[in-house]
């Protein structure tokens, strides 16, 4: 499916330890996200952070490995990611939800000829 000009970027921010029918929450977005046919996902692990808590979660403090934020996030056109909005609600998870308005410039996979 070719992705160019304006669209709309979904991250999800959720902790490592989220689970989801004992697998992690964000492996279970990311099948959720290829399953409706969106355009990407891809999940970055946090090193450092904290949310609505305010408690510093970090690889540096033994005791604290846990819980570190991890990042899903996904950009399709806008359509797309709102309606894909809706399998997020069936999931119970404490966490943020953002979207950005983007501009895609490249989107192609190997093997595959340019539009």
């Amino acid at each position: 499916m070719p992705l160019r000009g304006r669209a709309l970027r979904l991250t999800v921010i959720v902790d490592d330890t989220d689970t989801w029918h004992h697998k992690p929450l964000f492996t279970e977005i990311v099948h959720r996200a290829h399953a409706f046919g969106m355009a990407g996902a891809t999940v970055f692990r946090g090193v450092e952070g904290f949310g609505a808590t305010s408690v510093v979660h970090t690889t540096r403090l033994l005791s604290m490995a846990d819980d570190l934020p991890t990042a899903v996030v996904i950009v399709d056109e806008e359509d797309r990611v709102r309606a894909f909005l809706s399998q997020l609600g069936e999931l119970p998870f404490s966490g943020l939800i953002t979207l950005q308005e983007v501009e895609v410039v490249h989107y192609k996979g190997q093997g595959a000829t340019a539009t």
